[in-house]
C-alpha cells in the first residue's frame, strides 16, 4: 500500500473508525470512476475538495452528485473569495495528491465542512490518501474523523 494510504489506515484506526482502506484497480480520481469501481451511486462518494479560502485550506466534503457552490461556501466560512486551490496548495496542506485527498490523516487540522446529502447514504466512500485507495465509512462518521460542520455546500 502507498505510503499516504499507510498513514490515513493508522489515524483511521486510531479515530476508531470502522471501515479499511481498499485499494482499487485503476485511478479513482473523479468521483464516477469512483462510483464505477466500487457499483455504487456516484452520490455516495465523499469528494474530497481542498479550496483556498482566503488563503488558509478548507476541505469540503461533498456528495459526487453535487458541485461545490464557492459563494454559498464563502458565506458559510466568512470569507471574502473560496477558490479551488492548486495541486501544489492542495499537496503543502494535506500531504497527499488531488484525486487521493483523504478526508483525515493530515499534517495539521484542516477546517472541514460534510455535505449534508451524504446523510443520504448509509454507506458512503472517501479517498484514502491516494488515488487508489479508498474507505467507507458513514456521514455521523466523516463528521467525528474531521471535526466537521455539516453544511448544504452544493447545487
Amino acid at each position: 500500500m502507498h505510503p499516504n494510504a499507510e498513514r490515513v489506515a493508522a489515524v483511521l484506526r486510531e479515530q476508531g473508525a470502522d471501515g479499511e482502506i481498499i485499494e482499487l484497480p485503476d485511478s479513482a480520481r473523479t468521483a464516477q470512476a469512483a462510483a464505477e469501481q466500487l457499483g455504487c451511486e456516484v452520490g455516495a462518494i465523499a469528494n474530497s475538495l481542498v479550496f483556498d479560502a482566503d488563503g488558509a485550506p478548507l476541505l469540503v466534503l461533498t456528495s459526487g452528485a453535487h458541485r461545490v457552490d464557492t459563494a454559498r461556501v464563502a458565506a458559510l466560512v466568512g470569507a471574502q473569495k473560496v477558490r479551488r486551490a492548486t495541486p501544489e496548495f492542495v499537496r503543502e496542506h494535506t500531504g497527499q495528491p488531488i484525486g487521493g485527498v483523504a478526508p483525515a490523516g493530515h499534517p495539521a487540522p484542516i477546517r472541514t465542512l460534510v455535505d449534508v446529502w451524504l446523510d443520504k447514504y448509509d454507506r458512503v466512500w472517501a479517498a484514502g490518501g491516494h488515488p487508489h485507495t479508498v474507505f467507507p465509512t458513514s456521514y455521523a462518521e466523516l463528521l467525528r474523523i474531521t471535526g466537521g460542520d455539516p453544511a448544504e455546500v452544493g447545487e
